[in-house]
């Protein structure tokens, strides 16, 4: 007998939520129904997929090869299904977007309005993450990735350059003075990331690693904290274009800046099978000229 496809989509989503109630909860069923799902993939098969613990379940050797295989084949059977039916149609779905929270912010937000009028069968769904995302574990259909691409197996579309820019608030450096070179920053107060690593690597001639005063997870925050005058920072414009244009923040030691770092980079990522493709070209083509980067 073969297993049926809703059992495996709650397999799925057991791994990928770490546990039965957790599930239960994602897909709003019972968790007595997820159970019998699992445990009727796994009789059929004749093997364990799943180690259950107090705290949560983990897959064994068999279960991840074969949720591997599986993730991607719902994935083909989904984008046959969606093919047919949307033939001749405008794109209609759920569209999935992940992107840092200071992109989704700034530059999409402001653009949802004026996209689902164009595209009012286009669920569109927003998540930010402030790191890289997989794509099939998390559900994605499309990323905002900023910086050089590393994986060969994404399809990718350029969506242009963001320069950055070192900035503080005008109240920080009427107090502290403003840095005329890259050495002067030894004095100054500045704020970073807590990680990546290469998110503290400013484009300034001589510049050492950045040990900050302050340090955030997320850009967005980095920016509140730039702007309520705790220090300087080093940006994208994409999120502080507008603060600099309406004075809220000043731009520093532009003759010591280099370019062409690579953090400029701004591309739309995801799967070259997509079943998705005709929601993810629709929101490309429309979000990039719109982009204020």
């Amino acid at each position: 007998m073969l297993t049926r496809s809703d059992d495996l989509e709650i397999l799925l989503t057991v791994v990928d939520s770490g546990g039965f109630s957790a599930a239960a909860e994602a897909l709003d069923i019972q968790v007595a129904r997820v159970s019998r799902a699992v445990s009727k993939v796994e009789k059929q098969l004749g093997v364990s997929i799943l180690n259950r613990t107090t705290r949560r379940v983990e897959l064994t050797d068999e279960g991840r090869q074969f949720v591997d295989t599986i993730r991607v084949g719902l994935q083909h059977i989904q984008q046959a299904e969606e093919e047919l039916i949307s033939r001749g149609e405008l794109p209609k779905g759920r569209l999935r977007v992940d992107a840092a929270s200071p992109f989704v912010f700034h530059q999409l937000v402001p653009l949802v309005q004026a996209f689902n009028k164009m595209y009012p069968d286009i669920q569109l769904e927003l998540t930010s993450n402030e790191g890289f995302v997989d794509l099939l574990e998390k559900k994605t259909d499309l990323a905002i990735r900023i910086g050089q691409l590393t994986d060969s197996t994404l399809h990718a579309r350029p969506l242009g350059k963001s320069l950055l820019y070192i900035v503080a608030s005008p109240d920080y450096l009427s107090r502290r003075g403003i840095p005329k070179q890259t050495s002067d920053l030894s004095t100054h107060a500045t704020i970073g990331f807590s990680g990546p690593k290469i998110l503290n690597h400013w484009p300034l001639k001589g510049f050492k690693t950045l040990d900050p005063t302050f340090t955030a997870s997320n850009g967005e925050t980095v920016r509140k904290l730039t702007l309520a005058g705790n220090g300087i920072a080093c940006l994208s414009g994409f999120m502080v274009k507008k603060d600099i244009e309406e004075g809220r923040l000043v731009v520093l030691l532009e003759p010591e800046k280099l370019s062409h770092t690579g953090r400029e980079q701004i591309n739309a990522v995801f799967y070259r099978s997509s079943s998705v493709a005709k929601r993810i070209s629709a929101f490309i083509d429309f979000i990039q000229p719109k982009l204020s980067l």
